[in-house]
């Protein structure tokens, strides 16, 4: 069932990885190209490249202009919010990029120095990231609606050279006030003389002046770019650092994922061709945030290494109008591969169930949509096939992997997709299913999801200034091998199928059973837009399975019809041994704003537990509404 060419390059990526990466190299540009594929001195811990020197920036704008493509659109900003529609040709944002790289240079900034970038969805969220890396500085992105202690962390962390705002966020029904938090912020890092540079947009209550006369070093962006001199791109090795990422929800410290330069330049110019068959002049828009990895490999660098077009929307799927809008911005830039969250598709789904808002746009430069994040569950996977018309691809991965763990590869000829799987490992990912003493489980099996070391360019080279915690948070649990914290199983035709985080797993009865299996089951009903079912204390099993349940708009059933209809399936598709007797209706399930739904913090309050709701939450309210059905739902 797996194609030729997809196992041909799979195979050769495992029997011979520096000639297959050394191969992949020559995509890139180099100042020093490369002439070792991996340095494994450090063993665990192992660096791509290690001899080249380049410039990420340079990689994804000079040298498309430099090829006679400047005229070509780079970037296209959409603001579903504002109305306005902006693009950029390689050559203008090449223009924009060196000239703010000008200004940070001003700043203080220097090769290796960090920049916090605390940005709303707007171009220059785009030009702060690859001014930051044409200077070989290192730039941390943190999401745009993270509170004052949440950033905190991160500046204390990463000690920046300098921070990159703007006056704030726009969200259907509020605004959201950013430079407030950013100077509370740097009071509670300890680091308020930081340079802060901040990009205005009107309609907001703060000021560049007004937090400059309390603190000096807050500077208006438009009134530095006026006089900046740009900067040429600064050459590092492949080993230095390109980013920082801190992984979402973390409790103490926060754990700062590193990305080099040279490994994820490597990986991300090969994904584009041979995962999303994306190339020069293709147009991608990927439906995320630049504050998540998503964002960051998707949105910024793997379209520009690539010379395609990336689409930067200031929107959201449904309520800016309405549920045509993921539609609308294909039609409108002729899109020709999209990237968003299940959950963008269940929120889209739920409110026009029939696909209604589809008629009235031109849909036909679309070629294929793909989705991660979370798990696509096969209901969802059948509507977006059946109303879209084009293939709908599953994939897998991680912030800590960069790109896709498991994927259908389009441009290896592409495979057979199954529904509720991921499809098959990628090239360099050598992917086992393993009990919880390391041995191989036979196919079927759940088991352990690890990956062999080690693992290829363009994923986590370590945790920012603390090797020891990468090694005891990732390469202890099983030896030899990288934990995914994922469960999961693999059938007969390789293909694999994740059941969700290890922690979802549930044992009833000395059972050991996976929430993710029973909420495939329960969104195939007819009447579920999206579920979560949870572990709830037992004090006769241990746990016991508790279904919760989004209804599709204007569906009309009793939730006791409901619930025998939901029980009845789970029985019938994983057995009486799932011990599934509990489903509640509710208006919405609390989610991360990457779209994770917290089935943790739900279980917590469900079982009486503290908790704390994370930062990252997108509607703090739903956990408000959810108390007392929660609550009540495990009686003691």
């Amino acid at each position: 069932m797996v194609t030729n060419s997809y196992r041909a390059a799979y195979e050769r990526s495992l029997d011979h990885p520096a000639e297959f990466w050394l191969e992949a190299a020559g995509g890139i540009s180099w100042r020093t190209p490369p002439r070792q594929a991996l340095d494994p001195s450090r063993a665990p811990l192992y660096d791509w490249f290690p001899d080249g020197v380049l410039n990420t920036s340079y990689n994804a704008l000079d040298r498309h202009v430099a090829r006679g493509r400047g005229a070509q659109d780079a970037l296209v900003y959409d603001s579903a919010m504002l109305g306005i529609r902006q693009s950029y040709t390689y050559a203008e944002l090449t223009d924009l990029v060196a000239r703010f790289a000008g200004v940070l240079r001003r700043s203080g900034v220097s090769k290796g120095d960090r920049v916090v970038i605390y940005m709303p969805m707007i171009p220059e969220a785009v030009i702060a990231m690859l001014a930051t890396a044409r200077l070989g500085a290192v730039h941390s992105v943190v999401f745009g609606g993270f509170a004052p202690k949440e950033l905190a962390a991160r500046i204390r962390d990463a000690a920046p050279a300098a921070v990159v705002t703007a006056s704030g966020g726009i969200e259907p029904s509020r605004r959201i006030e950013y430079l407030p938090a950013v100077a509370e912020a740097l009071g509670i890092a300890g680091a308020p003389d930081t340079p802060v540079l901040v990009k205005a947009r009107e309609g907001f209550g703060s000021t560049v002046a007004s937090m400059a006369a309390e603190q000096p070093g807050w500077l208006d962006w438009d009134a530095e770019m006026a006089s900046a001199e740009p900067a040429p791109p600064v050459d590092v090795t492949a080993t230095d650092p390109l980013y920082i990422l801190y992984t979402s929800g973390t409790t103490g410290a926060p754990k700062g994922v590193v990305r080099d330069n040279g490994g994820h330049a490597v990986a991300l110019k090969w994904t584009m061709e041979n995962i999303y068959d994306v190339g020069p002049g293709d147009v991608m828009w990927t439906a995320s945030d630049v504050g998540w990895v998503v964002g960051h490999s998707y949105i910024v660098y793997g379209p520009l290494l690539a010379g395609a077009t990336t689409v930067l929307y200031e929107g959201k799927p449904v309520g800016t109008p309405d549920a045509g809008a993921f539609w609308r911005v294909i039609q409108d830039h002729r899109v020709n591969v999209l990237f968003t969250a299940p959950t963008a598709l269940r929120a889209i789904r739920k409110a026009d169930p029939e696909g209604q808002l589809l008629g009235k746009y031109d849909l036909s430069s679309l070629r294929t949509l793909f989705a991660a994040g979370e798990r696509l569950d096969t209901d969802t996977f059948h509507w977006a096939s059946r109303v879209l018309g084009v293939p709908v691809v599953d994939h897998w991965w991680q912030t800590e992997t960069g790109w896709a763990i498991c994927a259908n590869a389009r441009g290896l000829d592409g495979l057979p997709i199954k529904a509720g799987s991921p499809s098959v490992p990628m090239p360099g990912f050598r992917l086992n299913i393993v009990d919880g003493a390391g041995g191989d489980v036979e196919a079927g099996t759940e088991g352990n999801i690890v990956l062999g070391l080690p693992l290829p360019p363009g994923t986590l080279t370590t945790l920012w200034r603390n090797d020891e915690r990468y090694i005891s948070s990732y390469l202890q649990a099983f030896e030899g091998y990288y934990a995914t914290g994922d469960s999961g199983y693999r059938d007969e035709d390789g293909y694999v199928f994740v059941m969700g985080r290890t922690d979802d797993i549930i044992n009833v009865a000395g059972h050991r059973l996976s929430t993710g299996s029973m909420e495939q089951v329960i969104g195939q009903h007819p009447a579920v837009a999206e579920c979560a079912v949870i572990g709830l204390a037992d004090p006769l099993k241990g746990q016991r399975p508790s279904g919760y349940v989004v209804l599709k708009s204007g569906v009309d059933v009793a939730e006791d019809v409901l619930a025998k209809d939901l029980i009845a399936l789970v029985r019938r598709d994983i057995g009486a041994v799932a011990d599934f007797k509990h489903v509640t209706v509710v208006d919405a399930l609390p989610k991360t704003r990457s779209g994770k739904i917290l089935r943790k913090t739900m279980r917590q309050i469900a079982d009486g537990e503290d908790y704390v709701v994370p930062s990252t939450i997108e509607d703090a309210g739903v956990i408000d509404r959810l108390l007392e059905t929660l609550r009540p739902a495990n009686p003691e």
